[in-house]
């Protein structure tokens, strides 16, 4: 089996080949208006248009409709009396001193929105039930308003599920039909109704797209990535397009996870900038997921990892404001017309031009020598910059620098200072195309000494989907005391769910015997609102853990019965078995080139990375060059290339 993985980014599309125990990576621009176009086109670049392939994809489809509002036409069906649930949330406020905040549209329509009976109560007594009139509304509204989807969240469906079951089984068979009982069955209407609604609402475009590609590659298997950083087969993806929301960035998590352990790293700061955005996170080994995430303005329930975002990428647009303040992004130039210096006909100055204009991007290297930049036309424009700025051409690409720097550097705090975390005992790994260009600079406004700069890394995501695993994350909510409670009983559900996620591996070729079970359950103190996440072995072990983890997250424990809201299991089938070669250069290499960087005196030596030999060092200032990203090695840092090609950042003076 010949293994790809494939990375969809609103700049680049990225490609990682395995193939006959060897790695081969290619990057291409994204087609935002058709993805599956990149894809094919990168397919055939890498000669492999009659090849069946075991494809693994991630995906901004989901993503891009959320953030940009372009989802289909959806109806939403909850109880009488409920047709707000969605548009009053939990009423906390963006802005906690904006006295007068403007007013947010509603997800869903008022006109949308459709009320039944089916009432259950908190025990799951029927105490309405769903009655023909119900149905026959129901119909005649989606006649009226012909919706392309319907999502279905009644109250406490996670303790009976039949109303809702009764209600799909109406309903015409051409719509996209959203169960809360499917999507995500757990206490909270909110936060359950609205996964519910965000999987019907993109569900059809991710669905619709993964046939198209499916169809455009014949027999070749096809797996997505899934926002908690396992894979599913494409054709059971569609129907969960709410767990693909972070499907590319998980992907690069678990690149980065797989290269720490290689280089002997396990807690680490990532640090994952492309052209249009930056994502950040902590790693103590695997990747955290959380079930709090939020894409937007809206909140997602489902496991994902746990990751910050920030508009801040290579294309991320440098502009005055009012007052004449220099400002980066969030705007970002993407991959249509990109950076000036793209030469694609884009005038507004970029962090990858202001990059070029300082020296540390080589025009005739970049893409592996395969993209020729336009250094004149990113000093034209970076020079209109600088005269608004009443400044020099350098000056204003520095400052475009530092700016970006700091928006960067102020998400990382965000992940680790701002949750009691020291990033000085963290090793910065750094990825994306423009990742190696601010990773000394982010290390040092941490106070980090050591940074990874991994193999591959500009296209890490791509690799991230081949080592990553099949998987299912499955839970179900059980709200009662756990003194009360057998540890028979837990086993029992447990291994329901623990059957379900077989089931679903099974159907995509994973054997039961190749996959990893663990247990958790989402423990509380009685009267609490929020929980914390323990792993279950049994529930003496889990009390002691739970009293444990409380007093090292908040500060203290209580004398109070503990209270289980959730049963969570995560199956997991075996990994692609992809090695990284080691560096194949028996002899230190030496700069194919020196060139002029701003503010240094000498000539910058710069390196070809694929020709630097295993243990080589360098020293900084240099540049280091590679198909897919370039690495700016700042004055004060040296980099050591290791077995598997990383190259290990340490600093060297105070």
């Amino acid at each position: 089996m010949i293994f790809l993985g494939v990375d969809t980014g609103g700049t680049f599309t990225d490609f990682v080949l395995w193939r006959d125990g060897r790695l081969r990576v290619h990057k291409l621009l994204s087609t935002p208006h058709a993805p599956e176009q990149a894809i094919l086109q990168g397919i055939a670049d890498l000669g492999l248009q009659d090849v069946c392939l075991r494809l693994v994809h991630g995906s901004t489809v989901a993503t891009n409709a959320v953030l940009e509002g372009k989802g289909v036409k959806t109806l939403f069906v909850t109880n009488r009396g409920f047709a707000d649930m969605l548009s009053i949330g939990r009423q906390n406020r963006a802005g906690l001193y904006e006295l007068q905040p403007r007013r947010s549209p509603p997800p869903v329509p008022r006109e949308l929105c459709v009320e039944v009976g089916a009432r259950l109560s908190a025990d799951g007594e029927i105490l309405e039930a769903l009655h023909g009139e119900d149905l026959e509304t129901l119909l005649l509204a989606i006649t009226e308003h012909r919706p392309r989807s319907v999502a279905v969240n009644l109250l406490f469906s996670w303790l009976d599920a039949d109303a809702e079951k009764e209600i799909a089984a109406a309903l015409p068979e051409n719509l996209f039909v959203s169960l809360s009982s499917r999507v995500l069955p757990e206490i909270r209407e909110y936060e359950r109704g609205m996964a519910t609604w965000l999987n019907a609402w993109v569900g059809p475009l991710v669905q619709g797209y993964l046939q198209r590609l499916q169809s455009s590659l014949g027999d070749s298997r096809i797996s997505v990535m899934q926002s908690s950083g396992d894979t599913a087969a494409a054709a059971q993806a569609g129907e969960q397009a709410v767990r693909m929301l972070l499907s590319g960035p998980a992907g690069g998590l678990v690149a980065a996870g797989f290269l720490g352990e290689k280089a002997g790293f396990r807690r680490m700061l990532s640090f994952d900038m492309g052209g249009t955005s930056t994502d950040v996170a902590l790693l103590d080994g695997e990747p955290n997921l959380t079930t709090e995430g939020r894409i937007g303005p809206y909140p997602v329930a489902v496991p994902m990892v746990d990751m910050h975002t920030i508009g801040a990428g290579g294309g991320s647009i440098a502009w005055l404001d009012e007052g004449g303040m220099l400002q980066v992004g969030p705007e970002s130039a993407g991959a249509d017309p990109g950076p000036v210096c793209y030469g694609r006909g884009g005038v507004r100055v970029t962090v990858t031009d202001a990059n070029l204009v300082l020296g540390r991007l080589l025009p005739d290297r970049f893409l592996g020598g395969e993209m020729q930049l336009d250094s004149a036309a990113a000093e034209t424009a970076m020079l209109r910059l600088a005269r608004a700025m009443r400044c020099s051409m350098q000056e204003a690409a520095a400052g475009v620098i530092r700016i970006a720097n700091e928006h960067m550097a102020r998400a990382l705090r965000t992940i680790s200072v701002q949750r009691g975390i020291d990033p000085a005992g963290f090793v910065l790994a750094s990825f994306g195309g423009a990742g190696g260009m601010h990773v000394c600079a982010l290390a040092d406004a941490l106070g980090m000494r050591k940074a990874l700069v991994p193999a591959h890394g500009g296209v890490l995501s791509a690799l991230g989907m081949l080592v990553a695993r099949p998987g299912r994350q499955l839970s179900r909510s059980w709200v009662a005391k756990l003194d009360e409670l057998m540890d028979e009983q837990l086993h029992g559900v447990l291994e329901d769910l623990a059957e379900e996620a077989y089931a679903a591996l099974q159907e995509e070729g994973v054997s039961r015997a190749s996959c990893v079970l663990s247990c958790s359950l989402d423990l509380r103190y009685a009267g609490q609102s929020y929980t914390l996440n323990i792993p279950w072995k049994n529930k003496a072990q889990a009390v002691r853990d739970f009293h444990r983890n409380h007093a090292r997250r908040y500060g203290h424990e209580l004398d109070l019965p503990l209270e289980l809201v959730n049963l969570r299991v995560s199956v997991r089938g075996p990994a692609t078995p992809v090695r990284l070669a080691a560096p194949a250069a028996e002899w230190p290499a030496g700069p194919v080139r020196h060139c002029r960087a701003a503010g240094e005196d000498l000539p910058v030596p710069c390196f070809d990375r694929s020709a630097l030999a295993l243990g080589q060092k360098i020293n900084g200032p240099a540049i280091i060059t590679e198909q897919v990203a370039t690495t700016w090695l700042a004055p004060g840092w040296r980099c050591t290339v290791d077995g598997a090609g990383n190259l290990l950042l340490h600093k060297t003076e105070e």
